[in-house]
C-alpha cells in the first residue's frame, strides 16, 4: 500500500481526467465540444450552494455532496443514457470504494460518506445537490440551443421531471424563458 501522500497525489491525478472526460450524452444532439464532467461538477456544486440556501439546508455541504457526484466518471467515462439498453449502471458506491481504497481514512471515508448521502438523497442537502445536477443540465441545454443545436428539448424536459425541490422547479421553470445571456442585463 503506498503512503498516504502518495495515495493522496495519485488520487488528485486520477480526478484530473475529469477535466478531460467530455460529457457524452451532449455529442448525441450534435455538440462537438461538449463541457467537461469537471466543468459540470463545478456549476453544480454552486447550483447546490444557492439550492440549500434558499431551501434552508445547508450550502457547503450541498456543495460538497455535489462535487463528489460524477467522480467516478473518471474510471468508466460518461455514460450516455442510450447506453443503458445495454449495459447495467455502475454502481456509484463501489467505484468511489475502489477510488478511495488506498486513502488515508479520514480522507477515505469524508468522500465515500459523501457519496453515500449524495446517492441515498436522505438529506436535504442531497436533493438539493441532485436537483442542481438536474438544473445544471438544464442549463446547458438552453445554452447549447442558443448556440444552434436543436435537439434539447429531450434533455430540458428530462431535468425538470426530476427535480425535488419547490426552488429548483422554479428555477428551472425561469431558465427555459430565459436567455441565457440576460445575466449581462442585471
Amino acid at each position: 500500500m503506498p503512503d498516504e501522500p502518495t495515495a493522496l497525489a495519485a488520487f488528485g491525478y486520477e480526478l484530473g481526467l475529469l477535466k478531460r472526460i467530455r460529457r457524452a450524452g451532449w455529442w448525441h444532439v450534435g455538440v462537438r465540444d461538449p463541457e467537461s464532467v469537471a466543468e459540470h461538477s463545478l456549476r453544480t456544486a454552486q447550483i447546490a450552494a444557492l439550492l440549500a440556501a434558499e431551501e434552508g439546508a445547508n450550502p457547503e455541504r450541498a456543495a460538497f455532496l455535489a462535487l463528489w457526484h460524477d467522480t467516478q466518471e473518471s474510471r468508466t467515462g460518461d455514460i450516455p443514457h442510450t447506453a443503458a439498453k445495454y449495459m447495467s449502471k455502475p454502481e456509484p458506491r463501489e467505484i468511489t470504494a475502489d477510488q478511495t481504497a488506498a486513502l488515508p481514512d479520514a480522507s477515505r471515508e469524508l468522500i465515500r460518506t459523501a457519496v453515500d448521502e449524495y446517492e441515498t438523497r436522505q438529506s436535504p442537502e442531497a436533493r438539493c445537490a441532485k436537483d442542481a445536477d438536474k438544473l445544471e443540465m438544464l442549463l446547458q441545454a438552453v445554452e447549447y440551443r442558443e448556440t444552434g443545436v436543436e435537439r434539447v428539448a429531450g434533455w430540458i424536459d428530462s431535468a425538470r421531471k426530476g427535480l425535488a425541490t419547490e426552488t429548483a422547479r422554479r428555477v428551472a421553470e425561469a431558465a427555459v424563458t430565459l436567455s441565457p445571456l440576460a445575466w449581462r442585463d442585471r
